[in-house]
């Protein structure tokens, strides 16, 4: 009984002990160093064509920042709801950058000029969207310097309240009002800000907003960097970062304005960024999915089979007769039980000692298993030595007839019982009780009968077989 609740407290673990949020081993690192490599790669082979000028595609963009939106959002949701359960304030720092990138997206889209309206389709320009674009690339590596500086606590992850539905909203929105906020800030406060864009051209004051977006990206990488210890997440996050220093540099820095070669290749690293980690969350879900399977499988075997001799236990053996005894009464087809007892059992572990009597028990019960040789019959150790078989679709003879071979299969085993005067060897004492179901009766019923009919089978001399009589009152129906 005591493997149960550790069991149980193995499918907590499955849930709160997520592999991605654990120490990273040198197998777990080679993926993300070879992608920051071929990243690397990609980006110096395309700086000197950034320039290149290419055919404007109006529809790259809303095609491109859906698909972003879409991957930001739902990493946003798998990483909240991690966070509520393993109550790790990083993973929801880490979240609420996701659901930042996602917003600032949705805005950069709608104030895209061309898009939805010459000027966009908050009328703000050219200027305002390529501010947002850079609050969007310098906000993301704030948050992930918040989850690294969170996730050195290691400590203060699991303490507190698990996170609520009131909290987790008010985070949310917190989170969507500060984007809402930038976009404003952008759009209706442009004149605010210093011009970064002349046309479908940057102006010499790009590079200073995007070195601040270049410097956030390099902070964040150093402070993951720096910590104790790396998680996969944390590894994926240096990739992610990785990926929008070449973003920001090809679409920005390196290229000579919009829709040249410079322009889509950087978006498509921000694309590229966004998948790695929605990536991970995903077959991270898949392997949480597959051990909380395994675990509650494990659960189950061990709720319904006994301890000791690992066949069903009494739970699942009346759990099964009152199916079948359903599916008799529906079909009016023939169900049969047999009770059995090893004979003189405690003279047994008198004189041999408890740990023989588990052997024994074991013994009889891997022979009764064997002896029973259909799929649907099930061999259940009901107590102490005392076990019982469920025969479907078997009528008395039958059933009889299978309690002597099980009776003559265990003399067979010849284990010793030198406590029993006259009985040289291990032997059981079988009832038998058969009926065809009706309306009316019930599943105890046959348990009393087969019941009854092995105490007769041991006030008879024992080592037998003895069939339940059908006239008894219990077998009427009411």
């Amino acid at each position: 009984m005591t493997t149960q609740p550790s069991l149980a407290s193995r499918l907590i673990e499955a849930h709160a002990d997520f592999p991605m949020t654990q120490p990273a081993d040198r197998h777990a690192r080679w993926l993300p160093a070879a992608a920051s490599l071929l990243s690397l790669l990609v980006f110096l082979a395309a700086v000197p064509f950034s320039k290149i000028p290419l055919q404007p595609v109006p529809a790259f963009i809303p095609i491109y920042e859906s698909a972003l939106i879409v991957n930001d959002l739902i990493t946003s949701v798998l990483l909240f709801g991690q966070c509520v359960i393993s109550r790790s304030r990083a993973l929801g720092a880490l979240a609420s950058g996701y659901l930042y990138t996602a917003t600032l997206a949705f805005f950069h889209m709608l104030s895209f000029p061309g898009l939805f309206s010459p000027t966009g389709l908050l009328g703000a320009g050219a200027q305002s969207t390529a501010w947002i674009y850079m609050f969007w690339h310098a906000g993301f590596p704030l948050f992930v310097i918040a989850y690294a500086l969170l996730k050195g606590r290691r400590q203060d992850e699991m303490a507190g309240n698990p996170l609520g539905a009131g909290r987790l909203f008010i985070i949310i929105g917190a989170v969507l009002c500060a984007g809402a906020a930038l976009a404003a800030l952008a759009t209706a406060g442009a004149h605010l800000l210093p011009d970064i864009m002349a046309g479908n051209h940057y102006t010499p004051k790009m590079l200073a907003v995007a070195g601040t977006a270049w410097g956030c990206c390099l902070l964040g990488l150093v402070v993951l960097w720096r910590q104790r210890w790396h998680s996969i997440i944390d590894l994926w996050l240096m990739v992610v970062l990785c990926a929008w220093i070449c973003d920001v540099a090809l679409s920005v820095v390196f290229n000579a304005g919009r829709y040249d070669l410079g322009f889509y290749a950087g978006r498509m690293y921000g694309l590229f960024a966004a998948s790695f980690v929605l990536l991970l969350l995903l077959v991270e879900n898949s392997s949480l999915q597959s051990r909380l399977a395994a675990a509650l499988d494990e659960l189950k075997r061990l709720a319904t089979s006994d301890p000791l001799t690992g066949i069903a236990n009494r739970r699942a053996f009346e759990t099964a007769l009152a199916a079948h005894w359903r599916r008799a009464a529906h079909g009016s087809s023939p169900l049969s039980m047999l009770m059995i007892d090893i004979d003189f059992f405690k003279q047994f572990n008198d004189h041999y000692g408890h740990v023989e009597g588990d052997r024994c028990l074991v013994l009889v019960a891997e022979c009764l298993v064997r002896t029973a040789r259909r799929g649907t019959d099930l061999v259940a150790r009901y107590g102490g030595e005392e076990f019982a078989v469920l025969l479907p679709d078997t009528d008395a003879a039958s059933a009889a007839h299978i309690g002597q071979r099980m009776c003559d299969a265990v003399a067979a085993l010849a284990i010793p019982n030198a406590g029993a005067a006259g009985r040289p060897n291990v032997t059981i004492s079988v009832g038998v009780a058969s009926r065809i179901v009706e309306a009316g009766a019930a599943p105890m019923d046959l348990t009393k009968a087969a019941d009854r009919a092995l105490y007769a089978a041991k006030a008879a001399g024992r080592a037998r077989v003895e069939e339940a009589s059908s006239e008894e009152p219990e077998w009427r129906t009411s």
